[in-house]
């Protein structure tokens, strides 16, 4: 059936005998002609959405910005990425926050969590990817968890920056946020924050002040501080082209930007002009010894007594220099954590192999033991070994490793990882800190990954011993980034207790770091050595000790409390905005406008005014109408009505 076009043009389409030449009284479809030249016809306008490009483009954005995050950390180093990525993370956040409520989406925080989440996803899976020595399996789901930490972060910064002194907020959020991680799930993971990238930097002095997490707020403020002088440029950029009769400086606004910048720097200058606030003892001698392992990875330590071996060799070695002359005599001795990893108490061949050696060196050495408790458990011990009455005072370690040194939900989890069978039974923590006398000299202690926790160092140092002894086991992770990431932290420690570090690893890297952080003496990997320094131990404790974990709870409760001010803002603008375009129509809420961020694909009629009418119901839907004069979208909407009865 032939059906006629929608659209006809006069001159070529012959009228029907019951149309007439009556523009009022004509029932045919108009003409193009007559669609052009005739009365205008109502229109419907809908908000443009953005092209997916531009929609994705913060989030993109905030991807980079955590690939920039990684450079900053050991064993690159370059620490002045982090306050940049910082300042990068600030700015996608709250772009793609603006961008969606400007597409007349609701929630916009949530494209703030999401674009935070890309940014945890690429920080992440390239901090930690050592983690993959254990299993690809392994590090997706360190990486995923770790990154879901940035999702709230990034909803909460680009809340903030509606607030006056929002880069002041922003930075105390990423305190929040490293106060979760730290301590959650499974006691937390500490690795990747922020203070950790800066072990030798004009900003690290800060951390004797206040622990790492003002250094990390120190380092996020520096940041914030750079995306806010980023929108000040933007924004006086745009008042120029407006009115170019204002100058630079006065577009800028100046003196706002330079508090800011003096704010940024207040605590970086403070924390310089403030002296290591221990005291020096009388030096003595001290010595680490690094054995080496006979292989890397999981199986490093599949033979357990070749390891003991090793660290008996080398410290019999040594032995044999001081004899000869060549090397000092030290008043006592570090063996790394799992340097016997042969019950010594049970088995007397390792007790044996232990004591030939302490009596060669002569002097009291702390042996890094797996002791059995039971017969499926073990404790991680730093024991106190005497060249004439054997084993003393021990450490057992507090802090442990889930999926390392315990299987949580062993029994479920087994089923579905094999990886869990290489990790044979549990350990059991300790429960008192780390303060030994070894040789006389009185040390504060702590195994491996536990020198990554406040609470672990603190308690440790608080016994007021003279030298930080680190005993650590990274033969897993060879040749990867978390030696060098560990090292770095180990010299942020020395720092915030202001006492110089001894560091014995198994496998590396080991060495002995001065009370300023600085590096003195370090090993290569995978190469037996013995660090032997002139060390002096210092007494009292750095602000940062005394104060303990109280700069972080505040820190943490005021980021939490400008979220939720800046929540409850926004909820009480919505509210007003409903109220306003409820006010406007008389006949009720449902003629008036909706506010953008409360909709999706808002619809407003217009007719009679073409495009005077469009950027009229633009600038309704955009901003906040005045209720008290009438307005264009009431136009719009009476048009509207007439055109649509």
């Amino acid at each position: 059936m032939h059906r006629e076009p929608r659209w006809r043009d006069a001159s070529s389409v012959p009228m029907r005998d019951d149309e007439t030449d009556d523009p009022v009284t004509t029932s045919r479809i108009p003409t193009l002609s007559e669609q052009a030249e005739g009365p205008p016809v109502a229109r419907l306008w809908r908000p443009r959405r953005p092209r997916p490009g531009r929609a994705w483009l913060p989030h993109v954005g905030a991807f980079a910005s955590g690939l920039l995050l990684y450079p900053a950390f050991a064993p690159i180093g370059w620490w002045w990425l982090a306050p940049i990525a910082v300042a990068g993370f600030t700015l996608t956040v709250r772009a793609a926050s603006l961008g969606r409520a400007a597409r007349g989406r609701r929630r916009p925080w949530a494209a703030a969590a999401w674009a935070g989440f890309w940014f945890g996803l690429a920080f992440c899976y390239t901090i930690f990817r050592w983690v993959d020595v254990i299993g690809v399996d392994a590090l997706v789901a360190l990486g995923l968890v770790e990154a879901l930490y940035f999702a709230p972060l990034g909803a909460a910064v680009a809340s903030v920056s509606r607030l006056r002194f929002a880069a002041f907020w922003q930075a105390l959020l990423w305190v929040a946020e490293e106060f979760a991680r730290d301590r959650w799930p499974l006691g937390g993971f500490s690795w990747g924050r922020l203070a950790f990238s800066q072990t030798q930097t004009p900003l690290t002095r800060i951390v004797a002040l206040g622990g790492a997490p003002l250094l990390s707020f120190a380092t996020a403020l520096v940041g914030t501080v750079l995306a806010a002088l980023v929108l000040r440029l933007l924004k006086a950029r745009q008042v120029r082209l407006d009115r170019p009769e204002i100058g630079r400086a006065a577009a800028l606004g100046w003196p706002a930007s330079l508090a800011w910048v003096g704010a940024a720097l207040v605590l970086p200058i403070v924390g310089n002009l403030v002296p290591i606030q221990t005291t020096a003892g009388k030096p003595v001698e001290l010595a680490a010894v690094q054995g080496d392992v006979p292989r890397t990875g999981l199986d490093a330590y599949g033979q357990a007594f070749a390891v003991l071996d090793n660290h008996a060799r080398v410290t019999e070695q040594y032995a044999q220099l001081i004899a000869e002359g060549k090397a000092k005599q030290p008043v006592a001795l570090f063996w790394p954590e799992d340097s016997d990893d042969v019950d010594p108490y049970a088995n007397a061949e390792a007790a044996a192999i232990v004591s030939g050696a302490v009596q060669a060196i002569g002097v009291q050495t702390l042996v890094g033991a797996v002791v059995d408790v039971g017969p499926a458990n073990a404790k991680e011990l730093g024991i106190v070994w005497d060249p004439a009455k054997g084993p003393g005072a021990t450490y057992a370690k507090r802090h442990l490793v889930p999926f390392g040194e315990y299987i949580p939900w062993r029994a479920e989890l087994t089923k579905y990882f094999s990886e869990m069978k290489l990790v044979p039974r549990d350990f059991v923590s300790g429960t008192t800190p780390g303060v030994l006398t070894v040789g006389g000299v009185k040390i504060a202690t702590v195994i491996c990954f536990e020198v990554a926790y406040d609470d672990m160092v603190r308690s440790s140092v608080l016994g007021d011993g003279g030298v930080l002894v680190v005993q650590t086991n990274n033969a897993t992770y060879g040749w990867t980034d978390q030696p060098g990431e560990q090292m770095a932290i180990t010299q942020l420690r020395a720092v915030e207790t202001g006492r110089p570090v001894m560091v014995a690893a198994t496998s590396g890297i080991s060495g002995y770091i001065d009370a300023s952080g600085h590096i003195v003496q370090e090993t290569r990997q995978f190469t037996p050595a013995v660090v032997s320094a002139e060390v002096t131990p210092r007494t009292g404790q750095t602000l940062a000790i005394r104060l303990g974990a109280a700069p972080e709870w505040v820190m943490t409760g005021l980021g939490l409390l400008a979220w939720a001010w800046a929540a409850a803002a926004g909820r009480r603008r919505k509210r007003l905005e409903t109220a306003f375009a409820t006010a406007e129509e008389p006949g009720g809420a449902a003629a008036g406008p909706v506010a953008a961020d409360a909709c999706d694909g808002a619809v407003t009629a217009s007719a009679g005014n073409g495009a005077q009418a469009d950027e009229a119901s633009v600038k309704t839907v955009s901003s906040l109408p005045a209720p008290a004069t009438s307005s264009a979208s009431s136009v719009i909407v009476s048009n509207a009505r007439k055109a649509h009865p």
